[in-house]
């Protein structure tokens, strides 16, 4: 099997770290090779892999050394639960140069040192926040990852911010074999929220891979350090995860994605109730000028 390189993007706190590493170790006990690259200066894209608090990363050891080029596989390549590789990218110091110059350091890093020519089946870029500029954008830009995967909710903010990484997937999408891969939804509980992230997917051309529902035992999981599946291999949400692994396995549809222009994103969330219609009228007013009579505010 060809090794397929993907990445998961999403709005900041959507719970992709998470996700992504519930989803790897569902692959892993499917039988996959798989390796995490984290590309969040925060570096907590591995910690429940590792049972750690974080890992050294690429940035922080080639600082310590000198330089990158001072640097070996075994210093950054870490080996968690049923065998996944664990690597950090890192980042300069909050405030100091361009975080997303580690994700470009590491994976070039990665590439020279024959970390991709292992027997692996998978690798995945967990991608800071939603943003799909500079450094962060790497595994779009330089076709480094064809398969994106997007963590959205029924939330505007999360819906707004797939929409808007799907534009930077058709940026870079003529120019190289980059494609929208599917929408996972990562359930905040709201109302109708299934149907309305697969309107969204069918808007977009692409498709919702898979809805996990909402589950305390991943907050109990984690609190341990640990993914679901190995926490609690009985639990309904491990069995989620593990339908996620296996769709991802099985999955065909690779698209350039047709993103939404802002007024059909706000239908949409009008048609579920998201946005009610007098919203278009109270846009930009504070709550003293909606308090105000009509002829005041005008």
């Amino acid at each position: 099997m060809a090794l397929r390189q993907a990445a998961i993007y999403g709005k900041g706190g959507i719970g992709k770290s998470t996700t992504t590493q519930n989803l790897v170790a569902a692959l892993a006990e499917l039988g996959q090779k798989v390796m995490i690259v984290g590309c969040d200066p925060k570096a907590d894209s591995t910690r429940l892999i590792l049972h750690s608090k974080a890992q050294e990363t690429i940035m922080h050891l080639a600082a310590e050394s000198g330089t990158v080029e001072d640097l070996e596989l075994d210093d950054v390549l870490r080996t968690g639960y049923a065998g996944i590789k664990c690597v950090e990218s890192g980042g300069p110091e909050p405030g100091v140069g361009c975080a997303g110059r580690g994700v470009i350091t590491a994976i070039n890093f990665l590439e020279e040192e024959g970390a991709y020519e292992e027997d692996l089946n998978f690798v995945f870029y967990d991608v800071l926040g939603d943003v799909v500029c500079g450094g962060f954008a790497m595994p779009i830009r330089e076709n480094k990852a064809q398969e994106i995967y997007i963590v959205v909710s029924g939330e505007m903010m999360a819906m707004y911010a797939a929409n808007n990484i799907s534009k930077g997937i058709v940026k870079y999408a003529n120019s190289g074999g980059v494609r929208l891969a599917g929408l996972i939804c990562n359930s905040r509980n709201t109302d109708r929220e299934d149907e309305l992230i697969e309107a969204l997917a069918d808007k977009l051309g692409t498709q919702m891979i898979h809805f996990v529902p909402r589950d305390n035992v991943v907050q109990r999981a984690e609190i341990r350090r640990m993914t679901v599946i190995e926490y609690d291999p009985t639990a309904l949400q491990a069995d989620e995860y593990r339908a996620l692994a296996q769709k991802i396995i099985d999955n065909k549809k690779f698209v350039i994605p047709n993103p939404l222009t802002m007024d059909e994103l706000e239908d949409l969330l009008m048609e579920f109730g998201i946005l009610d219609e007098e919203d278009e009228s109270i846009i930009g007013k504070t709550a003293d000028q909606e308090r105000a009579p009509e002829s005041a505010v005008a």
